[in-house]
């Protein structure tokens, strides 16, 4: 699976990791356990500081959004996993294209 959108565990908190998972959780509609699950199935990996205290980015939000959302059509955690998977494998190609494209 790639790399979920807040990036590797035990990386010190930037300027883009803004919210505690309490302020996450109520961004997302969601419960603070349910975000621990989700990073625990690997879903989305927040930064950390140097205490250990989840920093969540406004990637991570989407991400937790972007959850939501395939959760209330149906999918499992593990379904959920693979769409962001493809999800992510699908803007890399995308974007690749774009660059080949844009050569002369």
């Amino acid at each position: 699976m790639t790399e979920p959108a807040g990036g590797r565990p035990g990386r010190s908190p930037g300027p883009r990791a803004l919210y505690a998972i309490s302020v996450a959780a109520e961004l997302t509609g969601t419960g603070q356990q349910n975000i621990r699950l989700y990073e625990a199935k690997g879903l989305l990996t927040p930064a950390r500081t140097a205490g250990g205290t989840r920093q969540y980015s406004a990637e991570d939000i989407a991400v937790l959004l972007r959850i939501g959302e395939l959760l209330q059509e149906g999918l499992n955690l593990a379904g959920v996993a693979k769409v962001l998977e493809l999800e992510a494998a699908n803007l890399k190609l995308h974007r690749a294209l774009k660059r080949a494209q844009s050569r002369p």
